[in-house]
């Protein structure tokens, strides 16, 4: 895949060039701030950017800020956002265009390279993917409605949507047949009145829902 990777640390940014490198991957460019960022993001179209929350010059949320501005110029542009701590409301605002292709892991999930790569390969080909620490969060905030519909069943499986999971994965984490994960799936999209669509996108939506349940 073609990448940008935007981080203000040195270290950081150059471990992950190399780390993507030597998995077969191009860095078509290194950045360390919001606006050469979203320059890089209209220059190149890469297939998927790693951006850091933080970066100058006042360090709180100029490369979430940056991010959006470039979805904007290159709408559906996949976003992998790293953040040192656990921040619900950027994923929020993350989630907030509805097309998915978008990642929030917290750095510490860099040190598990398979799992990393994982990701970042998901989200370059569309889909959701929020740090388990991050749904941990939501899952403190859930229970008022829309979400009151849900059974217990369902919400474990959309928070597993929310992790990026495709459905055989959930499957296999909670031991269960396809079959039931897809009627799981079917229910959660009924019950929160998400219409027919593209399946995608509908996982977003879910996903966005329980963001802000």
């Amino acid at each position: 895949m073609r990448i940008v990777v935007a981080d203000d640390a040195v270290l950081l940014r150059e471990g992950l060039i190399r780390l993507l490198e030597e998995n077969g991957h191009q860095v078509v460019a290194a950045v360390a701030d919001g606006p050469t960022l979203v320059d890089a993001i209209v220059e190149h179209r890469p297939d998927v950017s790693i951006v850091d929350v933080r970066m100058p010059p006042s360090h709180t949320d100029e490369g979430l800020r940056a991010s959006v501005r470039a979805r904007r110029l290159v709408p559906r542009s996949p976003i992998l956002v790293l953040s040192q701590y656990v921040e619900v409301s950027y994923a929020d605002d993350l989630l907030a265009d509805r097309v998915g292709a978008i990642g929030y892991l917290l750095k510490d999930r860099v040190a598990e390279v398979a799992d990393f790569l994982d990701t970042l390969t998901r989200v370059a080909t569309g889909a959701t993917v929020l740090d388990p620490e991050v749904v941990a969060q939501l899952v403190i905030r859930r229970g008022r409605a829309p979400l009151d519909s849900l059974t217990q069943r369902e919400r474990e499986v959309l928070a597993l949507m929310a992790e990026g999971k495709s459905n055989t994965a959930i499957a296999k984490t909670m031991v269960v047949t396809d079959g039931a994960v897809e009627k799981h799936v079917k229910n959660i999209f009924t019950k929160l009145d998400l219409p027919p669509d593209e399946e995608q996108h509908r996982r977003v939506l879910a996903v966005l829902t329980y963001l802000r349940g």
